[in-house]
């Protein structure tokens, strides 16, 4: 595939644009200082900044004619035609071996695992319990003694090894299993919020591999996520307008697992267009 210059300088254009209305909120706040307990995560654990969302790329091997500016960008090869330029995704396999290997066998382990909708968002209880310093400066909606007895009334279930690596040494042993960083691929799932929000993450990894609107449609859904993973939490956010999802009751745990299959569902679809995007019909079987 081809893109002439004007065609892609249109669709560039088009990316700045709303990338920039994604990110508006943040930057207001980041010139005042100004710190938010669920919208910054998206800036800080994820680490790519507005500016970096808002650069567009094709996706691997779509080819931008009389783009001779980007042949000195990282991973960019030049193309069948004079001047064009083209993401070149085995140049990437091959000088970042490990981590395409990483990418390729997360998403596809992940796609090929039936959703768990059990564990209720209560990574994030577990990670205040019994704690006397908790990792957001907030009160909780149920005091200290509350939150522990919530924690003590039901089955720690989570899969996600960047969830579980912050709870209390009290809670860890309470999880169903105990989780590592390498055998992370063994129990990521799609059905968990945070398998969820990596997508974004594993976007980024691949940069000019996947194109510009793909990585804000994984952006977008990790914000809704976000959302859900902080009214899902023990914390009382009423200071953000933050409207609560009390998983401590039956209705909260409802409309918890109601929203999480929502996410698991657009999480596979976009799963899939990254796969495609970058892989094609070239893509492998993981083991």
């Amino acid at each position: 595939m081809s893109l002439a210059r004007h065609d892609w300088l249109l669709r560039e254009e088009a990316h700045r644009d709303r990338a920039d209305a994604l990110t508006a909120a943040h930057r207001d706040r980041a010139t005042r200082a100004e710190k938010h307990p669920v919208w910054d995560f998206l800036f800080t654990y994820y680490s790519y900044k507005p500016a970096q969302l808002r650069r567009w790329h094709p996706g691997a091997g779509v080819e931008l004619a009389d783009a001779v500016e980007r042949l000195g960008w990282r991973w960019y090869s030049p193309g069948r035609s004079a001047g064009s330029a083209v993401p070149d995704a085995a140049t990437f396999g091959q000088e970042k071996a490990e981590l395409a290997a990483l990418v390729e066998k997360m998403l596809r382990r992940t796609a090929s695992r039936p959703g768990q909708f059990g564990c209720f968002g209560l990574h994030e209880w577990a990670m205040v319990y019994r704690a006397e310093e908790h990792r957001h400066a907030v009160p909780l909606r149920l005091g200290q003694a509350g939150t522990d007895a919530v924690v003590e009334k039901h089955d720690l279930r989570c899969t996600h090894f960047d969830a579980f690596r912050f709870f209390t040494p009290e809670a860890v042993p309470r999880n169903r299993i105990s989780l590592s960083r390498d055998e992370q691929p063994l129990f990521e799932q799609p059905g968990c919020l945070h398998a969820g929000m990596d997508l974004y993450k594993w976007a980024t990894k691949l940069g000019p591999l996947i194109p510009g609107e793909l990585l804000l449609d994984s952006f977008e859904l990790a914000r809704d996520i976000r959302l859900l993973d902080m009214q899902a939490a023990p914390y009382d956010l009423s200071a953000w307008d933050v409207v609560p999802v009390p998983i401590e009751t039956p209705e909260g745990k409802a409309e918890y697992v109601r929203r999480q299959r929502v996410f698991a569902e657009r999480g596979a679809a976009l799963r899939t267009a990254l796969l495609n995007a970058w892989l094609g019909d070239g893509a492998r079987e993981v083991a």
